[in-house]
């Protein structure tokens, strides 16, 4: 075979491998509701352990071969705006602390597995020996809540309503007031301060303010 049908064989293989791989069916995007209907449970786990244990779980699923029967394991965060310091700093904390939620077809093998794991106290049920699936609304709850946590972080909030405050930067620098409103997801809440004797609202960001 000559150089030139070498180069043109190599040509066709790369453009059939690159056909075949375009037929491949893409993986189908489910709505929150499609993919909170399928068969959720809910373990119970030792707190701040639930990142290692999901870990372990997954280490389980590729030893035996199940991933056909465990298809997904999440441990929901949430994003946390805090100021520290007069910065803004934003955290990842668990939303559900000492709980993982799976999508699985339970079996006896698979309920062994995930009850054998360190840390795994068992599953949440009204019998333990038979675990139910966590119904779809609260599913679509948690789910929700996740993607909405991805772009929109959640205020710390440390100020309460009649809690006396200082201001600290702003027009309004070293003045006293008590807050009347809190607005966490706008990072703000409304302060009367007294001027000229006179009681006057205004919304301050909680980095402007420090309680007292």
């Amino acid at each position: 075979m000559s150089e030139e049908q070498i180069e043109n064989s190599g040509e066709v293989n790369e453009t059939a491998v690159a056909a075949e791989e375009a037929a491949e069916p893409a993986t189908p995007v489910l709505s929150i509701e499609e993919r909170a209907a399928k068969n959720w449970y809910v373990i119970k786990v030792q707190p701040e352990r639930e990142d290692r244990i999901q870990n372990l779980l997954e280490e389980q699923i590729r030893r035996h071969g199940l991933q056909a029967q465990i298809r997904d394991i999440l441990v929901p965060k949430e994003h946390l705006q805090e100021v520290r310091h007069s910065k803004k700093r934003i955290s990842r904390i668990k939303s559900y602390p000492g709980y993982l939620f799976v999508e699985m077809d339970l079996s006896d093998e698979v309920f062994f597995i995930i009850t054998e794991i360190d840390g795994v106290s068992g599953f949440v049920s009204a019998d333990p020996l038979k675990p139910e699936k966590l119904p779809t609304n609260e599913m679509i709850k948690v789910l929700r809540d996740m993607e909405n946590q991805k772009d929109k972080p959640k205020a710390k909030v440390e100020f309460t309503v009649g809690q006396r405050v200082r201001v600290k930067e702003g027009p309004f620098e070293n003045f006293e007031g008590v807050v009347e409103e809190v607005y966490p997801d706008k990072g703000k809440i409304k302060v009367t301060i007294h001027i000229f004797g006179r009681g006057t609202p205004v919304e301050l960001e909680f980095v402007q303010v420090e309680k007292m």
